[in-house]
């Protein structure tokens, strides 16, 4: 068991450093048969088992069944619950709750029968005998895929309900598809031992740092190791505690109960903000005290929901990382918001505080309409020069200056913190020190199982960028996407992969390239809000994709699935979740009226679709108007993009004090990247999930982990996979049952979905008129 061996406090963050090479040799950690948990992150070690067999089921008859089921249902259901004002995102963990007794079930149930394929030598078992955890792990990662998103739907939403143009849904589909496939499958080709494109550095770099390497440790997939294991391992409990089974049931029933109260009986629940019920006529008490449209000061959520629903569970985050994003919260929004607004830096006082919409000079939202040249479906040069320049809060103005900022300084921070060791590795690749970085996982994955055929990948490669040329090209290019800037975006992702790669792996943050490709396309290709999005979408989206399964691939490495039927089940499941998120949205976007529009549709409809209107507004920012007319010399905005070269400078003085003075640990936990893109999720995140989010990653992986560090290693993850299982199971039943019958719950003042602060999102500039709000 993993509580046998002797655990080290790890007194640095999980960063790899030259010295920690070449520390463990092969004949030092095995000793005959017997291996030793010789990783060295103390939370893999209390956490990820050492044992393996590879003569357990893995790919059956049973892990394609529930697998393929699982992925589509929650493809459906998150899509579907993506339109509405209250989104629900269901994840894997739901899944693996509910196919482990179907997998046993169909274990008892279904005959013992070889099954041959016709035309071939192969053959296979409906029934291999008793449900293995291989299976379930698969089923998990089939669900998974089905659970992530298509990112490419928010182009097709974009255009048909925002824009409302035609769009040929075979373009429509083939985008959906290459994006999530076919660069993503071109990064993992780098991930072959003996790949025939860029030889072995571009190969062994990849895979030995983000896979292989034992200090690329992906915190959130600890969370499903934990949940596995209390799932499938039999536990004798210990005297008077409980066993992990036991402990995961009652957070869930817990979770499942309590959720009934903020989802339906008491949605205030999930934003309280004390100072608007004390300021109820202050437009500027409201701005400070709004957890969901100011800067939140005294705002909580009593919701899971709130402190996960899109920041992600902080139980899966290092304290480090959560301590470097709260640390630049703080600085956004409580030192450089309130002072740009309140001395009307960009005519901010103009606009709501916080808001992701645009608008004119006059403080209302920007009529697009008036610039765009329908025809051709870009920019009205005349029209824009005799309406207004456009303008944005100055919380989402400053955002994107700090998103600037985190892609150069991640960039800076790994070659800087990295750099040598990236490169001593690259040369020692074909050389005779492979098993440097290796760990008992990694050994074990070597040993008992073949890695993916090189010939794969290079098949789906073809056939995918073949699609893709098509999907850009063909159909009267109705996505704007000239060939060159496929090309382009795709080399943006590859050099952007290692490097947030080694980001994600460490801390469990990514660092988007929505913003980095936005503004490149946007500069070489102004005027064109299709192809500012495609290019954001093949090149942020095919690198994040990449990375999504690069993270599995992890999880297949702690849980030792053979590659093989990790490659498939992937494969497979991008193909299925991709094809059912966009006949889901293609479906609901024919067929309810003004969908996305909440000024046209009926009152109380809640098919508003807040994340794809953030969306909408970016094409304008970036596709219509343009970089150069924001952000450039011809824009208002010129001086953020002094924020690239801030990020780019900002980890060099981290990294001279840690080399000046090794000794001081905490310099190094000091990461610049994080600390930079800290507000990057707003929008749509607001005050109230950083606040709770913060408040519940502090108590658990700071207090607990240092005082209770017994429980924190037995319960910390399972408590996490518990929670979110409880919600999600809860918000299905509570729409199914109620809400899609029109049933709600009681009308009273708890019953408003708001935080009651209607004045947060007023102007504050004299002779501005909004309706609802007070002219000064």
């Amino acid at each position: 068991m993993v509580s046998s061996f002797s655990l080290e406090k790890v007194e640095s963050p999980p960063q790899f450093s030259e010295n920690r090479q070449s520390n463990i040799r092969m004949e030092e950690i095995v000793k005959g048969d017997e291996e030793v948990n010789d990783n060295p992150i103390e939370e893999v070690r209390l956490t990820v088992p050492i044992t393996d067999d590879p003569t357990e089921p893995a790919l059956t008859f049973r892990t394609w069944v529930l697998g393929i089921a699982s992925c589509a249902l929650l493809a459906f259901v998150n899509q579907f619950f993506s339109y509405r004002t209250n989104q629900l995102t269901v994840t894997a963990v739901a899944a693996q709750i509910v196919v482990l007794p179907l997998g046993k079930l169909m274990a008892r149930v279904i005959p013992n029968k070889q099954i041959k394929i016709p035309l071939t030598k192969w053959s296979f078992s409906l029934n291999p005998g008793p449900f293995t955890l291989k299976e379930h792990v698969l089923i998990t990662i089939f669900a998974s895929c089905g659970a992530g998103g298509v990112y490419a739907v928010n182009i097709i939403t974009a255009v048909k309900a925002f824009y409302r143009r035609p769009l040929n849904p075979v373009a429509a589909m083939l985008l959906v598809q290459t994006t999530q496939a076919s660069f993503s499958f071109f990064l993992l080709l780098m991930f072959c031992h003996k790949t025939w494109l860029l030889g072995y550095g571009w190969a062994g770099i990849f895979r030995k740092y983000l896979v292989d390497s034992p200090y690329m440790w992906w915190p959130s997939n600890l969370v499903q190791v934990s949940l596995f294991r209390a799932l499938n391992e039999k536990e004798k409990r210990p005297k008077g505690r409980l066993t992990r089974l036991q402990f995961f049931t009652i957070v869930f029933i817990s979770s499942y109960a309590y959720y009934i109260i903020p989802g339906y009986l008491f949605p205030s629940l999930s934003t309280i903000s004390f100072i608007c019920w004390i300021w109820k006529d202050s437009v500027t008490a409201q701005q400070i005290g709004s957890g969901q449209n100011g800067l939140g000061i005294a705002s909580f959520g009593l919701d899971w929901s709130t402190v996960a629903g899109f920041l992600g569970t902080p139980l899966a985050v290092p304290f480090f990382a959560i301590a470097n994003t709260l640390a630049g919260f703080f600085l956004v929004q409580y030192i450089i918001v309130p002072i740009s607004y309140w001395t009307n830096m960009y005519d901010a006082k103009k606009f709501p505080i916080y808001s992701s919409h645009t608008f004119d000079s006059d403080g209302q939202t920007y009529n697009i309409s008036r610039i765009l040249n329908q025809k051709n479906f870009d920019i009205n040069l005349d029209a824009y020069n005799n309406y207004s320049k456009l303008y944005l809060s100055i919380l989402f103005a400053f955002n994107y200056g700090l998103n600037f900022a985190a892609v150069a300084a991640t960039v800076s921070h790994v070659a800087l913190f990295e750099g040598k060791t990236i490169w001593t590795s690259w040369k020692k690749t074909t050389g005779a020190f492979k098993n440097q970085f290796t760990d008992v996982h990694t050994r074990l994955m070597k040993k008992n199982y073949e890695e993916v055929p090189q010939w794969w990948f290079v098949t789906l490669l073809v056939i995918s960028v073949a699609l893709s040329f098509l999907a850009v090209e063909g159909f009267n290019r109705q996505l704007q996407l000239p060939w060159w800037g496929l090309l382009l975006a795709c080399s943006i992702a590859l050099f952007f992969t290692l490097p947030i790669g080694v980001v994600q792996a460490t801390t469990n943050m990514q660092m988007g390239l929505n913003v980095i490709t936005e503004l490149i396309i946007g500069y070489m290709y102004p005027g064109k809000p299709l192809a500012n999005v495609a290019f954001k979408t093949y090149g942020y989206i095919s690198m994040s994709q990449a990375l999504y399964l690069v993270q599995d691939f992890k999880l297949g490495h702690y849980m030792k699935i053979p590659p093989k039927s990790m490659f498939l089940v992937q494969l497979v499941g991008t193909i299925v979740s991709s094809t059912v998120y966009f006949g889901t949205a293609w479906w609901l976007l024919s067929t309810v009226e003004n969908i996305c529009l909440p000024d046209l549709l009926p009152e109380g409809s809640p098919w508003t679709c807040p994340g794809d209107d953030v969306f909408y507004n970016a094409s304008i920012i970036w596709g219509v108007i343009g970089p150069l007319r924001m952000f450039g010399k011809l824009g208002v905005y010129y001086k953020i993009s002094w924020f690239f070269l801030i990020g780019a400078l900002a980890p060099v003085p981290v990294w001279l004090l840690s080399r000046k003075f090794p000794e001081k640990k905490w310099i190094k936990l000091i990461h610049m990247p994080i600390f930079l893109s800290a507000t990057s999720g707003m929008p749509p995140a607001r005050a109230v999930h950083y606040w709770s989010w913060g408040a519940v990653g502090v108590f658990f992986n700071f207090y607990v982990y240092r005082k209770y560090k017994a429980w924190w290693a037995r319960h910390n993850y399972i408590l996490s996979a518990g929670l979110d299982a409880g919600v999600a199971f809860m918000g299905v039943v509570i729409f199914f049952a109620l809400q899609s019958q029109d049933i709600y719950g009681p009308l009273w003042w708890g019953q408003d979905a708001t935080d009651h602060c209607p004045f947060a999102k007023c102007p504050t500039a004299p002779g501005i008129a909004v309706e609802g709000c007070p002219v000064f």
